[in-house]
């Protein structure tokens, strides 16, 4: 892909609708996924993984493909977690997310982290499926996040 999507150090909305989204056929149920080189900002590839109907290793694969100094961008659509196993979450942890361990069904989730990031990313929100709390009857309301983010996470 020819898509950058770090520029002056800012991620940008718009970059973001360009590499990931329905009309180019790159996201769907579950965890979807940009890694992005952290030094050029260049899309690396993109990745959905379903964690409801689908199995986990295609998302184990994926993660530990990641190098050292890629960004990596993660958001949660329907269910992120039915089949996210400890080592999924584990190698997410490892990525910078401090959320990931309490991500549960249909839990609104985003996250921005990177591969040798040696803190927890500042760069996620979570918001928990509670029908007595949920906007959308059994979904939790819309989160979004934004900010500078560093060229090279790592």
């Amino acid at each position: 892909m020819s898509s950058k999507v770090l520029v002056d150090q800012v991620l940008t909305v718009d970059c973001l609708l360009r590499v990931l989204g329905e009309v180019l056929n790159n996201v769907g149920p579950g965890i979807n996924i940009v890694l992005i080189n952290g030094t050029t900002g260049d899309v690396l590839k993109t990745g959905h993984f379903d964690m409801y109907g689908g199995e986990v290793k295609p998302l184990l694969e994926f993660l530990e493909s990641i190098k050292a100094g890629s960004a990596v961008l993660m958001a949660s659509y329907d269910d992120p977690s039915t089949r996210l196993t400890k080592e999924a979450r584990q190698l997410i942890s490892d990525l910078g997310s401090s959320s990931v361990t309490s991500l549960g069904f249909r839990d609104n989730w985003v996250f921005v982290g990177g591969k040798g990031a040696a803190v927890h990313s500042s760069f996620e929100k979570l918001l928990q499926n509670n029908k007595n709390n949920n906007k959308y009857e059994n979904w939790p309301e819309l989160i979004e996040i934004q900010g500078c983010i560093p060229r090279y996470l790592g």
